[in-house]
């Protein structure tokens, strides 16, 4: 075996002048091939990559040629300058709110008189004007009451792409602004991230229950969410990785929370709140007929007709547990009933199946 076996392979793994050219040329072509990215950060990128050829004998070349690819991946990810084009028919508004949600009208015209606004807005710049910043909705109501759900129905409503950022046990403002590249395990924020999984510029981004952030980190929180929101500072708004000012001016923001106890006075502020009433009895029955028994059937793989309910036992699924604001307990109570049939219907011992009062404890025993 040759004396120099052991050095010779040590020498093989340390990238050479022409191998660390080919690396940063790989991700230089990959920063070109994102015509949208501003091109003072396009420079700025490439001279940092440049400068790495120079390190290539360095211990230090591989780990940070690692975090510059990672880093150009990401913005060569974000949406600098793509939107999707607003679809501002109220009567089509009108349509998809019915389909998701019964009852709300308030709350339904509001959107919609918001969209009205877009709309003139948008005549307004067609015509030389300038456009006015639009109302950051909270949706405040109890557990089950449709805050989130409404919210994914008014992007849909308004053509654009939903991005979800959960606040529920955040306790860290670098959860939302992101680390410093200079951490080996940094990455964006939340916010970044939302961008980047909505593929726009202009997305619904829902901040979900932002009352229940930790106590430790709630003042930092809101601190970042004062920026975010204020129409003045969120068309420059700094993520610790990205490192570049990014305009989330023309995103709409809706916020939902249980309650606004814990929220900042100075977010409160920016915030218009929309209160999401508890459904009665009634409204529930009439939800469970039109939306969660015909989803959850479809989801089962079942057939409209494979179950019927007799008007006599909806009151009792409605309630059988006591009384609840929201719908997911009768969701959850529904489900259970759609999965006994399954059953059933699988050990072949009907096609059509009628729930009443006689035989309801046998899809409930809670009952």
């Amino acid at each position: 075996m040759p004396d120099d076996i052991y050095s010779t392979t040590v020498t093989e793994t340390k990238p050479q002048l022409g191998g660390a050219s080919d690396l940063v040329q790989g991700i230089i072509g990959q920063l070109n091939t994102a015509p949208d990215i501003p091109a003072d950060l396009r420079a700025r990128v490439q001279e940092r990559l440049t400068q790495l050829v120079t390190l290539s004998n360095s211990p230090s070349f591989l780990p940070e040629i690692d975090r510059m690819s990672r880093y150009v991946d990401w913005i060569t990810h974000l949406p600098w300058n793509k939107r999707t084009q607003d679809i501002l028919d109220l009567e089509r508004a009108k349509q998809v709110f019915e389909k998701h949600h019964y009852g709300l009208q308030d709350l339904k015209s509001r959107i919609m008189e918001s969209m009205a606004v877009m709309q003139l807005n948008l005549q307004k710049q067609k015509d030389g004007g300038t456009s006015t910043k639009s109302t950051v909705l909270c949706l405040v109501g109890l557990v089950g009451t449709g805050k989130t759900t409404m919210a994914y129905a008014i992007a849909e409503a308004l053509g654009r792409k939903l991005a979800r950022i959960p606040f529920g046990g955040m306790g860290d403002p670098l959860d939302l602004r992101g680390q410093s590249r200079m951490h080996p395990e940094a990455e964006p924020g939340k916010v970044i991230k939302a961008l980047r999984v909505a593929g726009s510029k202009n997305p619904v981004i829902l901040l979900d229950e932002i009352d229940r952030v930790t106590d430790a980190g709630r003042a930092s929180i809101m601190g970042v969410l004062v920026e975010l929101l204020d129409p003045s500072q969120n068309n420059a708004f700094v993520d610790h990785y990205i490192d570049y000012p990014i305009d989330l001016s023309e995103a709409i923001f809706i916020a939902t929370a249980n309650n606004t106890t814990g929220i900042a006075t100075a977010v409160m502020d920016r915030l218009e709140p929309i209160q999401m009433p508890s459904y009665n009895d009634q409204e529930k029955i009439e939800i469970a007929k039109r939306y969660i028994l015909p989803k959850e059937l479809e989801d089962a793989a079942m057939g409209p007709d494979v179950i019927e309910f007799s008007e006599g036992v909806w009151h009792s699924l409605v309630r059988p547990l006591g009384y609840d604001a929201g719908i997911r307990t009768l969701q959850r109570t529904i489900r259970g009933v759609v999965r006994k049939v399954a059953k059933l219907l699988v050990e072949g011992k009907g096609t059509h199946f009628v729930i009443n009062e006689e035989n309801v404890k046998q899809f409930l025993p809670q009952m």
